[in-house]
């Protein structure tokens, strides 16, 4: 892992930023973040995958595994090039500050979006369009079916592709040509917006590592099955040939989170079908990742292993099996493709010591979280002092309540355990005070979310795992960034060895 011997960052996904259009965005406010991440002595921005998303607005669900959320666009920027005018931007509805309102953000963002799009056709200077020319002709392999799936999509009032006219769906040549030659101006409207949105990012990445903060990203396991890559490749998912319907569906067995476990729905892999191509999606998958993060963690990473396969037609994850997947044949042949890659395991769950060969084998950091460390004996892996140099520490991620709620819901006796170990109730608070454990910990890398560092309540959980709707939609505003905070952090990252020494710090 590309990181100094030790090192600290923050948890927040982009869309939890300040701003004005209802959702954060790659704006001023995330240069601000940034310079912030700079001020408290950080090195790693972690963010949740940043994809476009659809019903319940989770970004591991999303309608392509390497295209961009449109939502996130700064629409200033497009006004200062001339793409869109003041007025445009004038008498904005009157958003939420501290929750995103998607649907009123998506009825605001995609018109203006549309405009700049029709205005760049018109006045974009020469080397602009080239600019877009070269983006589209580089990434044809996922852009045109993509810009293409999106405008079917808007064509058929938002319809999955399996609910589409079999020929769309099974993706007849002469009815794509046709969709292609109909659709042209919708086409276009997503490729101009894919390269907007990579032009935006690739800007505010290069911002953030010219100051020394690497981009942590997350690449989930499985994709949407209403997605451009089910209905791209569906030989390597395993789908009725029929319906296009999940056949075997992905989820996890009863666990912290649930107690029939989790059903997720996407459909699983055709692993021998991805064996055959040397893994070919998955490597154009990962290579599309490094264009756009430093670090990448692999949601769900023990499904490499094994994975939970639930039968089409069943509502809950109980009655699944697992069924076993050529992890180690994959990352093999994606080591020798692209060389040693930066990264970590999300290895929760139920482990087994078959998962743990296979992270090791490849060196993966696993992660380690706080939350789940004081409700059994000595033995438990999540103590601090059971950690392994190599992992990524956490009091909690964005699955987990915030610290303060995940205290307060703590019966008196657990609480009680929690302060054992701390050494005593403090005065700084249980935010703090785990936040103390997380940096101390010998973790190489340790990440705080946000929420803890402003001390929220479950009012600032960002999601709660099984439940559909009302997830993805917490923010901050910019006064919640005290000096304080700022320099609070600071102290303790430099106090625990995780500050950096120099630009251009130290490599292992």
């Amino acid at each position: 892992m590309p990181l100094p011997r030790r090192a600290s960052g923050i948890l927040l996904h982009p869309t939890s930023l300040p701003g004005a259009f209802g959702i954060g965005d790659l704006g001023k406010e995330a240069y601000g973040f940034i310079d912030f991440l700079v001020a408290s002595g950080q090195q790693v921005w972690q963010i949740l995958p940043i994809g476009p998303t659809g019903y319940g607005n989770s970004p591991y669900l999303s309608y392509s595994a390497l295209a961009g959320n449109p939502l996130l666009i700064n629409l200033e920027w497009l006004e200062s090039e001339g793409l869109l005018s003041a007025a445009d931007l004038a008498d904005l509805p009157e958003f939420d500050r501290d929750r995103v309102d998607y649907a009123c953000a998506i009825a605001c963002k995609f018109p203006l979006l549309r405009k700049a799009s029709q205005n760049f056709s018109a006045l974009a200077t020469p080397e602009r369009k080239e600019s877009l020319e070269t983006f589209c002709k580089e990434q044809a392999d996922w852009l045109d079916d993509y810009a293409l799936f999106m405008a079917i999509k808007a064509d058929r009032n938002g319809e999955s592709w399996y609910q589409w006219d079999e020929e769309l769906a099974k993706r007849d040549p002469d009815a794509l040509a046709t969709c292609q030659k109909k659709l042209e101006n919708e086409v276009f409207f997503h490729k101009y917006v894919q390269a907007e949105f990579f032009r935006q990012w690739s800007t505010l990445k290069k911002y953030a590592n010219d100051n020394g903060i690497k981009i942590f990203g997350d690449i989930p396991i499985y994709v949407a099955h209403d997605s451009v890559d089910v209905w791209a490749n569906p030989e390597i998912f395993r789908l009725d040939e029929e319906t296009g319907e999940a056949e075997l569906m992905a989820g996890v067995p009863p666990d912290y989170f649930s107690e029939t476990g989790q059903l997720w729905g996407n459909p699983v892999y055709n692993w021998e079908i991805l064996e055959k191509t040397n893994f070919k999606w998955w490597v154009r998958r990962i290579e599309g990742m490094l264009n756009y993060v430093d670090l990448m963690r692999i949601d769900h990473f023990r499904g490499f292993e094994a994975y939970w396969a639930v039968s089409k037609g069943e509502t809950v994850a109980t009655n699944g099996e697992w069924l076993t997947a050529p992890g180690a044949e994959f990352f093999a042949i994606l080591k020798e493709d692209l060389g040693e890659l930066p990264i970590v395991a999300e290895d929760l769950g139920v482990i087994t010591p078959e998962v743990e060969e296979l992270r090791d084998r490849f060196a993966f950091p696993g992660m380690k979280l706080l939350h789940f460390a004081f409700d059994s004996g000595p033995g438990n892996g999540f103590l601090p002092y059971n950690y392994p140099h190599n992992c990524v520490v956490y009091a909690g991620t964005h699955d987990n309540n915030t610290t303060v709620g995940w205290f307060e819901a703590r019966s008196p006796e657990e609480k009680q355990r929690v302060w054992d170990y701390l050494g005593g109730e403090s005065a700084e608070g249980i935010h703090w005070s785990m936040i103390r454990l997380v940096l101390a910990s010998v973790g190489k890398l340790a990440v705080l979310t946000l929420q803890d560092l402003l001390g929220l309540g479950e009012e600032g959980r960002m999601n709660l795992p099984g439940r559909a709707e009302g997830n993805w939609d917490w923010r901050y505003t910019p006064e919640q960034l005290t000096p304080e905070i700022r320099d609070r952090l600071a102290k303790l990252t430099e106090v625990y060895g995780r500050a950096p020494e120099e630009r251009g710090d130290r490599e292992d």
